[in-house]
């Protein structure tokens, strides 16, 4: 019983001289071949999954670059306090008259420094005279200031820096704010 089963039927051949069999048989064809079908459905099947797999490259290679940078950013975070120690150093030992030789190697050590930083993608920002912006500044103190228009940075108490186009660290200001004209404060509008 089972052998019978498995046995596969024999093939129909045409006999000699007798008209031939099946599709070839000069009747007109059902429809499209399913082995063709299979064969562009699969290949169709192959684009897509090739085309995603690119994506999925450039997506990796995309992230992985923002891990690193989000990685280093921490790191050049950490190093921006010994930058502003060395610049508070210089600036001091250039007001006391001290040693030529010890100003000018920390001088040296600050410039490359800097450009450590300047290739890291790590660059100062420019606050004063800048209107306030709180998503870059942070302000430390507002200062009645006639001769400044009003919500504007008068001096930096720490600088800010960019890390390529975002803020790295916001920069520490005090910022002016609009002395009132005489006889306009609140204490005289009662009267």
């Amino acid at each position: 019983m089972g052998e019978a089963a498995a046995t596969p039927a024999p093939e129909r051949t045409a006999e000699p001289g007798g008209p031939p069999e099946g599709p070839a048989a000069g009747a007109p064809e059902a429809g499209p071949d399913p082995r063709e079908q299979e064969i562009a459905r699969l290949n169709d099947r192959l684009l897509r999954l090739a085309a995603e797999f690119e994506n999925y490259k450039k997506r990796v290679a995309r992230d992985r670059v923002e891990w690193i940078r989000a990685a280093n950013e921490g790191l050049l975070l950490e190093l921006l306090p010994v930058l502003d120690n060395l610049e508070r150093a210089l600036a001091a030992a250039r007001k006391t008259d001290g040693t030529g030789a010890l100003v000018e190697g920390v001088d040296l050590v600050l410039r490359l420094f800097q450009g450590v930083l300047e290739r890291a993608g790590v660059k100062p920002m420019d606050s004063v005279g800048q209107p306030f912006d709180p998503s870059m500044h942070q302000a430390v103190a507002v200062v009645e200031a006639a001769e400044a228009p009003d919500r504007t940075v008068l001096e930096e108490v720490q600088r800010g820096y960019w890390i390529h186009t975002r803020v790295l660290r916001p920069a520490m200001v005090k910022v002016a704010r609009a002395s009132a004209p005489a006889g306009t404060g609140p204490e005289d509008r009662s009267a």
